[in-house]
């Protein structure tokens, strides 16, 4: 793995960092926003301690350990990666109220034009502040984009003690059995 200094991450804030996406997905994963890891690698999720890529083996949602820069695969699974904010920062707290409801406006956007079957954000503080539901928990939603359901999922940051690789997978496990069965 590339080995950035704190200028070279530095100079990736605020940087975008394109979508895996394509029409009709079976899920498509919505994380908070890009960290600077993502961001100066150009790969979603590429933070050393982030737990996405494990946990989605660990569910059974891809048949081996992909790593960040194989993220193209995924949509041979039907799955595909975007943000609820796409300019990257050094922490999500960094993001305004006002980013959470214009990217959850945007998501929306997004989610209507691409047609994926499942809509999984990771974080639900991020999906209570993007769609301003201050009650939702992990677990499927109510909320729907035209024929698209909601799933919120734990979010894979290594800040989130809370939850551990094996009861994240669980929960990714839950959603990709929804997705199979629909």
């Amino acid at each position: 793995m590339t080995r950035f200094t704190q200028a070279e991450l530095e100079a990736a804030r605020d940087r975008l960092v394109p979508d895996v996406v394509a029409d009709g997905l079976s899920v498509l994963f919505c994380g908070i926003n890009p960290g600077l890891m993502t961001a100066a690698t150009g790969h979603h999720f590429a933070r050393p301690g982030n737990r996405f890529w494990p946990v989605l083996h660990l569910s059974g949602f891809t048949p081996r350990l992909l790593r960040p820069a194989e993220q193209e695969e995924l949509l041979s699974y039907g799955l595909g990666i975007t943000n609820v904010v796409a300019r990257a920062t050094a922490r999500a707290d960094e993001l305004s109220a006002e980013e959470y409801r214009e990217g959850g406006r945007l998501l929306a956007e997004k989610v209507t034009r691409l047609r994926p079957r499942w809509l999984a954000v990771v974080g639900v503080t991020a999906y209570r502040a993007a769609f301003g539901d201050r009650r939702a928990q992990v677990g499927p939603q109510e909320r729907v984009f035209g024929e698209t359901r909601v799933w919120v999922l734990p979010n894979p940051s290594g800040l989130n003690a809370h939850w551990t690789a094996a009861t994240m997978a669980e929960e990714f496990a839950r959603l990709r059995v929804a997705a199979e069965g629909s």
